[in-house]
């Protein structure tokens, strides 16, 4: 009678999982699956796709320095914290529309996640028509480009580069929000290489544009869009065609809905402010760099070129740090959405204990290679380049620990505490970094006669550093107490 039940040869002994318990099961290893292990898979490609998406920045910035010296340099540096706005409004979002999806799915609400999904790209649309109307208004342009730090030898060139990228931040914001709920949807691999083919062609595009053709600026933004425009194509493509995703882009789901949009904007300030914090970290930078270099003998061209190289490895340093913390990000949402609080726990110790290796490593390549790195750049005069090195190291002493701070405060963002990690994520950038960017180069020359005001300005990061992770500390500590309670039943989570 055994032999009644045996499949004939070349059966299956089992029944073919449907596709849509594949889907499933995408999602629900979230709640079930070793946390370690999951983290590993999600953070990897997290990582290397904050990596390519900061690429775009790093690349410009090295073709432009190899190609046209201290000038292009500057121009980029000058661009810069426009660029951060473009990015701020791409992750508040992305990054809010993904933390709505993560929480619905926990709670197996799927059709209102593939709405956050639909309703991010409606916005996204929306935004970019705004983004390309503003950057040609001529009264809104200079008024950037002063406020960015521009002098009359680069004004040009920023103002051509920022028109230009600004046409095609529809690619931005698409190709870089949106591929966050690939993740969500279970394909963190697949996340990533939707970025890497972007950042690839982005290079190949300024190596023909800036290096063969000698486009200059004008080429190195039209190779950034290009890179951009590849990238989100096969976002599009994973949402609209392959069968196999947990979510699909639907017409019916891009139907603007108040409450979604509503949401989406309130979980996505925090990765707003973040970003929005670097461009006016960035903006005030870039006007005091004007002044004090003015002072010194690297002259104001100089300081914008040093110190813009110093701020886009401290930002390339940083990405990793955020990509663990992105990676959780679903993590800890479908672990919150579905009350399993001992796991959210776990992913949030398991994240600051990755963070906080990769910083400590990196800040050991920091200081071991930093002529290395600098050079890299097209920095050669010996004057510049060490005064470029040291400032490299002193800004990025805290390395280490920042880790901790970017994933503290991305907790709240997770599990549906917004105003917590809009507070937490402006203190490194705003709430310290700008008032001591404004006092210590008026303190520390009186109080160290060998430091110039121009020296005081990077020693400003290491001390903000400092404070915003105490900070986060005392928040998180609090929370570990309130997640004990969620645990025994005493409070009931709100959302």
């Amino acid at each position: 009678m055994s032999d009644m039940n045996e499949h004939a040869p070349g059966q299956s002994s089992q029944m073919p999982e449907s596709p849509q318990k594949t889907k499933e099961d995408k999602v629900a290893r979230m709640g079930t699956a070793s946390i370690p292990r999951l983290i590993v898979e999600f953070a990897i490609p997290s990582i290397l796709g904050m990596l390519v998406n900061g690429a775009y920045n790093l690349i410009d910035s090295i073709f432009l320095g190899q190609a046209m010296g201290e000038i292009g340099l500057a121009t980029a540096t000058v661009a810069m914290p426009i660029m951060t706005v473009f990015m701020a409004i791409s992750m508040l979002v992305g990054n809010g529309g993904n933390a709505l999806a993560a929480l619905r799915m926990g709670e197996g609400r799927r059709d209102e996640a593939e709405r956050s999904l639909g309703n991010t790209v409606s916005l996204s649309i929306g935004l970019a028509v705004v983004v390309a109307v503003v950057a040609h208004i001529p009264a809104c342009i200079d008024g950037l480009l002063a406020v960015s730090g521009a002098t009359a030898e680069d004004w040009e060139y920023a103002r051509s580069f920022i028109q230009i990228i600004s046409l095609g931040f529809i690619f931005q914001c698409i190709g870089m929000g949106v591929n966050n709920f690939i993740r969500t949807a279970g394909a963190p691999n697949r996340a990533l290489s939707t970025m890497i083919v972007g950042a690839v062609s982005c290079t190949l595009f300024n190596f023909l544009f800036v290096m063969v053709l000698g486009w200059g600026v004008q080429g190195s933004a039209l190779a950034t869009i290009c890179g951009q425009a590849i990238s989100c194509a096969c976002v599009l493509w994973y949402f609209i065609m392959t069968k196999s995703a947990p979510m699909k882009l639907r017409v019916r789901s891009m139907s603007l809905h108040m409450r979604t949009i509503g949401l989406i904007v309130s979980l996505g300030l925090a990765s707003f402010a973040v970003q929005a914090g670097m461009a006016v970290v960035n903006f005030v930078l870039n006007n005091l760099l004007n002044m004090y270099g003015s002072m010194s003998a690297i002259g104001a061209e100089g300081a914008l070129a040093s110190i813009g190289v110093v701020q886009r490895v401290a930002m390339f340093s940083v990405l990793p740090l955020i990509g663990v913390a992105i990676a959780i990000q679903p993590l800890l949402g479908f672990n919150y959405g579905a009350h399993l609080y001992a796991r959210v726990r776990k992913t949030l110790w398991c994240g600051i204990f990755g963070a906080t290796c990769i910083g400590a490593v990196l800040w050991a390549l920091v200081h071991l290679f930093p002529e290395q790195i600098v050079s890299f750049f097209g920095i050669v005069d010996d004057g510049l380049r060490d005064f470029t090195v040291f400032a490299l190291k002193v800004q990025l002493f805290m390395l280490p620990f920042i880790g901790f701070q970017i994933v503290g405060s991305n907790y709240f963002q997770a599990t549906g505490q917004p105003a917590k990690s809009i507070f937490l994520s402006l203190t490194r950038q705003i709430l310290f970094l700008i008032p001591l960017l404004i006092c210590l180069p008026m303190a520390l020359p009186g109080m160290f006669s060998q430091l110039t005001s121009l020296d005081a300005l990077y020693f400003a990061t290491p001390v903000a550093d400092f404070l915003a992770i105490f900070t986060t500390a005392v928040f998180i500590v609090a929370e570990m107490g309130r997640l004990g309670k969620l645990e025994r039943g005493e409070i009931a989570a709100k959302f």
